[in-house]
């Protein structure tokens, strides 16, 4: 049965540090997150971001996102950092920006596409659990907690905890959810527009150099 604590936002350090533990031995954990509860496994243990997967009930080829503490992760992930993918990060993160990059060949992680995709969805969070733990443990897969289609989870009340793959639940009350991220796709090449959700596309437009294709 999972470990169920409240995040003390006054002293973060102790369930920071239990939820790393229980990241680096392979298990996915439930936390907050500014748009609701999420899971969490670590980036680069397929078996754990599968079991993820599982716990959601995603189709195969699902691809979940991945979320980092600042900018400087990206330089290890994409092979393909420009000077606008710099700016953004630097402008919108940690905050509602989502970023669908290309990865570096030879990644020794599977988000659930078999790396079929060639590309992955990268985030900053705000929310101060995340921001801590991201420090301590690196890149993290992450998901909804909610079943694949459903809605978000403001709280943990719904919240199924299926199999021994679940360590360890973080709640931080009820959810106020934020807008939803702005989705951008880009790569030296072209930048694409796939969401706009909190932030703006005049916003992201004041910051990049190369043109913003809407997609669709």
């Amino acid at each position: 049965m999972a470990t169920h604590v409240t995040f003390d936002q006054s002293n973060p350090a102790e369930h920071v540090a239990l939820a790393a533990k229980s990241l680096r031995d392979g298990f996915v954990i439930v936390a907050p997150h500014e748009n609701g509860y999420i899971f969490l496994a670590d980036a680069f243990s397929p078996d754990s971001v599968r079991a993820m997967h599982v716990l959601r009930g995603d189709n195969l080829g699902v691809a979940c996102q991945v979320l980092v503490a600042d900018q400087s992760a990206i330089e290890g992930l994409s092979r393909e950092v420009s000077d606008d993918i710099r700016a953004l990060a630097q402008s919108f993160w940690p905050g509602p920006l989502s970023l669908t990059l290309r990865p570096q060949l030879g990644l020794s992680w599977d988000l659930g596409d078999g790396g079929k995709l060639d590309w992955f969805s990268v985030r900053s969070p705000r929310h101060l659990f995340l921001q801590k733990l991201l420090k301590e443990t690196g890149p993290l897969a992450s998901a909804s907690a909610a079943l694949a289609g459903h809605p978000p989870l403001l709280d943990t009340d719904g919240l199924k905890l299926l199999g021994h793959e679940i360590a360890l639940l973080v709640t931080d009350g009820v959810i106020d959810p934020m807008p939803a991220s702005t989705v951008i796709e880009i790569d030296k090449s072209q930048a694409r527009l796939l969401r706009e959700g909190a932030i703006s596309k005049s916003d992201i437009e004041k910051v990049i150099t190369t043109p913003l294709i809407t997609s669709g």
